[in-house]
C-alpha cells in the first residue's frame, strides 16, 4: 500500500501543536496511519511552510443567504440587519442556487470539511447532496406569535423531513432565537425526540437582553414593522434572554449557543447550575459577523475563565465578507493575542467535529480518521498568523 507523508514547520494534531520533527502519514485516500518522528519516516516526504492542520469545521453558516453578499452595510445593529434580510433576501432560484454552489466550493477550497448550516427552506438541499463537504442541517423555525406556532412548525417539519431523507443522522429542527420563537413553538420543537443536537442564535445585541428584562428597546420596532402586536401575549421576564428560554429547551443532548456577544457570568452560572438533560452546552463564536453587524466582539476571556467549550462559525455572506474559518481565527488572534494559537485551532477542528457529532472521522490526526489536511501559510517568525496568512486545502 502506498503512503503519503506530510511535514510542515508545525503539525497541529487537533489538540497539540508539534514541531517540524514530526511527519503525518496517510494512505492514498487521506486516512491517517501515523504521526512519525522524522528520523523514522523514510523518504518521499512532502514539505510545506507553515502549519499543517486537520480540516476546519464551520459550526454556523447560512448557505441559503449566499446571494446576499454585500447587500447590507456594516454596523447597522441587529434589528436593522434583520429587517434588511427580510426585505432583500428574495431572488430568483437560479441566482440563489448559483450563489450556494459558489459558496460551498469556496469553503471546500479554503480547507473547511464540515458545516453546521442553518436552513429555513430546502434551497440548499440539492447542493448538499452532491457536496464535497459534510453538513449538519439545522432546520430553523421562527414565529413569535403563539397563534402561528402550529402552522410554522408544520412547514418547518416538511423541510426537516426532506433533509432527513439524505442526512438521517445530521438533521435537526431548531429555534431561531429567543426573541422570535413563542413558548408554544418552543414546546413543539422540544417534543421532537430525534433532536439530539440543537442550535439557537443567542444574545447578539444588548437590546435582546433589554427586551426580556424590561420590554423596551429596538425589538419593538421589529415587531411593529412586521405587524406583530406583542402586547397581546408578551410579558418581560425580568431576566436575560438566555435565562428566559433555557427552561424551554430540555430534549437535546447538545446545545449550540451561537454568537453570545452579550452573554454574562450570570448566564454561564445558570447554565452550570440548572439540572437538564443537555449534556454539552457549546459556545459558537462568529467574530467577523459580530463585527459586521454590531461592531462588538464576544467575551471570549469570560468563556475561557469558565472552561466553556468553544467552536467557530462564519455566519452568512450577508453578514461576513467570506465564509473562511482561517479569517475567523485571524480576527481572534488579532483581538485576543494572549490566547495560544493551539487553543484557537482546537476550536476550529476537534471541538467543532465533536459538536457536530462528526469526530469519528473529522477534527484530528488520529489513526483511522480522514479529516482532510489544511496548510496555513505566511506565518510570522514567532509562528503566529499575520494579515497575509491564508489556508489552502492539501487533501
Amino acid at each position: 500500500m502506498a503512503y503519503q507523508k506530510f511535514r510542515g514547520d508545525y503539525l497541529f494534531t487537533g489538540t497539540t501543536l508539534l514541531d517540524n520533527k514530526h511527519v503525518l502519514v496517510t494512505n492514498e485516500q487521506g486516512v491517517v496511519k501515523d504521526i512519525a518522528p522524522i528520523a523514522e519516516a523514510g523518504e518521499g516526504i512532502q514539505t510545506f511552510e507553515g502549519i499543517l492542520s486537520p480540516g476546519f469545521i464551520n459550526c454556523h453558516c447560512h448557505l441559503e443567504l449566499s446571494h446576499m453578499k454585500g447587500l447590507i452595510p456594516e454596523h447597522t445593529g441587529l434589528v436593522p440587519f434583520i429587517l434588511s434580510i427580510l426585505k432583500q433576501r428574495h431572488a430568483t432560484e437560479d441566482e440563489i442556487f448559483a450563489a450556494i454552489q459558489q459558496a460551498d466550493e469556496a469553503m471546500f477550497q479554503e480547507g473547511i470539511v464540515a458545516v453546521g448550516d442553518i436552513s429555513n427552506n430546502a434551497l440548499s438541499f440539492a447542493q448538499k447532496q452532491n457536496s464535497k463537504l459534510q453538513y449538519h442541517n439545522f432546520i430553523e423555525v421562527s414565529g413569535f406569535s403563539p397563534a402561528i406556532a402550529q402552522p410554522r412548525f408544520e412547514v418547518a417539519l416538511e423541510v426537516y423531513n426532506t433533509f432527513k431523507t439524505h442526512f438521517p443522522n445530521h438533521t435537526s429542527l431548531v429555534p431561531h432565537a429567543p426573541y422570535s420563537v413563542s413558548t408554544n413553538l418552543f414546546g413543539l420543537i422540544d417534543a421532537l425526540d430525534s433532536n439530539t443536537l440543537s442550535s439557537i442564535h443567542n444574545q447578539e445585541t444588548p437590546d435582546e437582553n433589554e427586551f426580556f428584562f424590561t420590554g423596551d428597546g429596538s425589538f419593538n420596532l421589529l415587531y411593529e414593522t412586521i405587524g406583530v402586536d406583542i402586547k397581546q401575549f408578551f410579558q418581560p421576564s425580568g431576566k436575560t434572554s438566555l435565562q428566559t428560554i433555557l427552561p424551554l429547551i430540555s430534549k437535546p443532548k447538545k446545545l449550540l449557543l451561537v454568537h453570545d456577544t452579550f452573554t454574562s457570568q450570570g448566564d454561564i452560572d445558570l447554565l452550570k447550575a440548572t439540572p437538564s438533560s443537555i449534556q454539552q452546552t457549546i459556545f459558537c463564536l462568529c467574530v467577523n459577523a459580530n463585527l459586521y453587524i454590531e461592531n462588538k466582539l464576544p467575551p471570549i476571556d469570560l468563556f475561557l475563565q469558565n472552561n466553556c467549550e468553544i467552536v467557530l462559525g462564519t455566519d452568512s455572506l450577508a453578514s461576513n465578507h467570506q465564509l473562511s474559518i482561517s479569517s475567523e481565527i485571524l480576527t481572534i488572534t488579532q483581538n485576543f493575542p494572549h490566547i495560544p494559537l493551539q487553543t484557537i485551532l482546537q476550536w476550529a477542528t476537534s471541538n467543532g467535529a465533536n459538536a457536530l457529532g462528526m469526530d469519528n472521522q473529522l477534527g484530528s490526526f488520529i489513526f483511522g480518521k480522514k479529516p482532510g489536511i489544511v496548510n496555513i501559510t505566511n506565518l510570522n517568525k514567532q509562528g503566529n498568523l499575520t494579515t497575509e496568512s491564508n489556508a489552502v486545502r492539501i487533501l
